[in-house]
């Protein structure tokens, strides 16, 4: 019990240190339906490794439909995560998110492929997921990397860099740009 307050006292912080639309820790709580579909996910994700799946898959489904925000309870997921906006956000069965992690809506974390084993990203600590950016396969972005708007990801980012574009391309250091200009 101590952990689950430890851990939603983090959400509303994280909330209403990244989303300005959050006046305060009620309105964060109230209003911030992707904390709600983190919140869910946690209960979910418990129930999927206890072996209670059916479960797990029917309160996730319950929870995409209340929150527009899809998450498979077999997804792992880090702490003082930020969902903005949420509607649209599908996180897939063997993903990994880091913490400190800030997805906006539309974002997609899907899998290639059609095998059991690992086939969703991993995304590092302190990333941000631009709107209704698509990050695809099981590849790496590394940490404090930013993936732009509708970016469409299918190798991996290094961390610390932006890409942007489809297919996704690193953006170069200003100074480099300079020197190639």
């Amino acid at each position: 019990m101590r952990k689950f307050l430890e851990y939603f006292r983090e959400d509303v912080r994280a909330v209403l240190e990244r989303d300005p639309a959050a006046r305060g820790p009620l309105d964060a709580i109230l209003f911030s339906p992707g904390m709600h579909a983190l919140w869910m996910h946690r209960l979910n994700h418990w129930l999927w490794r206890a072996n209670f799946r059916l479960l797990a898959r029917v309160l996730a489904h319950l929870t995409r439909m209340l929150t527009g925000v899809e998450i498979h309870p077999g997804a792992r997921i880090g702490r003082r995560v930020v969902i903005d906006h949420g509607m649209g956000v599908v996180i897939g069965e063997t993903a990994e998110v880091g913490d400190d992690v800030m997805i906006y809506h539309g974002v997609t974390l899907g899998g290639t492929g059609f095998t059991r084993e690992k086939r969703h990203p991993t995304i590092g600590n302190g990333v941000l997921l631009g709107a209704h950016a698509v990050v695809l396969g099981p590849i790496e972005v590394g940490d404090g990397a930013r993936v732009g708007a509708g970016a469409v990801v299918t190798k991996p980012v290094p961390p610390g860099a932006t890409v942007v574009g489809n297919p996704a391309r690193v953006l170069l250091p200003e100074a480099e740009l300079e020197l190639r200009g």
